[in-house]
């Protein structure tokens, strides 16, 4: 048979091939791929019902079945749910697009060869299908907070969303696509990256209906976007600015009970598939009592500066009306980000008749604890440096 191979593939004529015809038909003995399908397509079914995993979840060195892609696996969210895969066995498929350092966290999580890092260009129709070729599962994390020259909030948190669901429904062998959004995404946000968000979720769900749509609230872990930045501009600058004077409502939730959400859908028989669940942690917040909880950590007394909304987006403006006009990048915003600031004008909690983690079989941990146990390192004299703000007042009462 080896003598009748070209180019790695049986050819029609040899008799090898003959032989099995008169005893089998083509697609029964898995030569078929040259007469059926592409060589790299997929043989499994999206719509079929069912657990995605077959195989077992025995620890990182066993064979769950899955073969994922996932798209902005190198950000926050990403390493959680890269670490969850990994650790039941998955094959994990890391596209990048930056530095050859930007994954290398990543290929620690899982056994030898499971964490494949691949580079693509998300602007190239190929290098998504190539990264996609051999997997049965997509996941989309990608998403950002603000604007750059280079990216737009629609290109990022919606076209691309919108060009994954349509190359992964062409594949054929995607069984499960789940798009990360944001909790308050809406047409009607004041917010322009919540927006595209919504655009994205009804792109994504018409591209592909089978698609699960997850919706996090604001994300607390070791790596945030959010007490890391106030608690660093805390240590710079000795306050905390309050926009609006912090009387926004949220419902922040610890990273990690997102990523088991997210593998919770992955395993259950397909009752997930179509539908968009609301992630916001077990206790609603208000700005001014999140950063509470944070100089409560951080063992410093609290020291604000209330900003009023017009004065915080008249500050934040000029680096929009400058971006795309200047010929050198601007530095990113973090306190002062004018999309944010927009966004905080309205109270983002989960809705009263959504789906949450309960659907999921997941009980959302609280924050005060365990999960902003990181924020010691902002401490000045160290982790047992001072006193909390409450044993402060209750040593003032003597």
């Amino acid at each position: 048979m080896q003598a009748w191979r070209r180019s790695g593939r049986l050819l029609d004529h040899s008799p090898a091939i003959a032989a099995l015809k008169s005893q089998w038909p083509i697609s029964s003995y898995g030569l078929g791929c040259e007469y059926e399908q592409c060589r790299y397509g997929s043989t499994l079914t999206a719509k079929g019902a069912g657990n995605l995993v077959r195989k077992g979840t025995g620890g990182r060195s066993s064979v769950s079945g899955i073969v994922a892609t996932v798209f902005g696996a190198t950000g926050f969210l990403g390493r959680y749910v890269v670490q969850q895969l990994a650790k039941m066995g998955s094959q994990v498929l890391v596209p990048f697009r930056g530095s050859e350092d930007s994954h290398r966290h990543l290929k620690l999580m899982g056994d030898l060869g499971q964490i494949v890092p691949m580079k693509y260009d998300p602007r190239d129709e190929n290098s998504i299908k190539a990264v996609m070729a051999k997997a049965n599962v997509v996941l989309n994390l990608i998403g950002r907070e603000y604007e750059t020259r280079n990216y737009s909030f629609e290109e990022v948190n919606h076209h691309i969303a919108e060009h994954l669901a349509v190359i992964a429904k062409e594949h054929g062998g995607i069984a499960r696509f789940i798009q990360v959004s944001c909790l308050g995404a809406s047409t009607s946000s004041p917010s322009k990256m919540l927006r595209a968000k919504a655009a994205a979720e009804e792109a994504v769900l018409r591209q592909f209906p089978e698609a699960t749509i997850m919706k996090p609230a604001t994300m607390i872990g070791t790596e945030d976007r959010i007490l890391n930045t106030w608690a660093h501009f805390v240590k710079n600058w000795n306050f905390l600015p309050l926009i609006g004077g912090g009387s926004t409502k949220i419902q922040p939730v610890y990273v990690i009970d997102v990523a088991a959400a997210i593998m919770s859908s992955l395993k259950d028989d397909g009752t997930s598939m179509g539908k968009t669940y609301e992630l916001g942690g077990p206790e609603i917040f208000t700005v001014h009592e999140l950063a509470e909880l944070m100089y409560d950590v951080i063992r410093e007394w609290p020291r604000y500066v209330n900003v009023p909304v017009p004065i915080a987006k008249a500050l934040a403006s000029p680096r929009e009306l400058l971006l795309k006009k200047v010929p050198f990048p601007l530095p990113n915003p973090s306190i002062f980000n004018l999309d944010q600031i927009k966004a905080l004008t309205v109270d983002t909690v989960v809705s009263e008749n959504s789906l949450t983690f309960s659907d999921l079989g997941i009980v959302p941990r609280k924050l005060k604890g365990y999960p902003v146990e990181y924020l010691i390192s902002y401490r000045q004299g160290g982790p047992a440096f001072g006193s909390t703000v409450s044993e402060k007042m209750h040593s003032s009462d003597f």
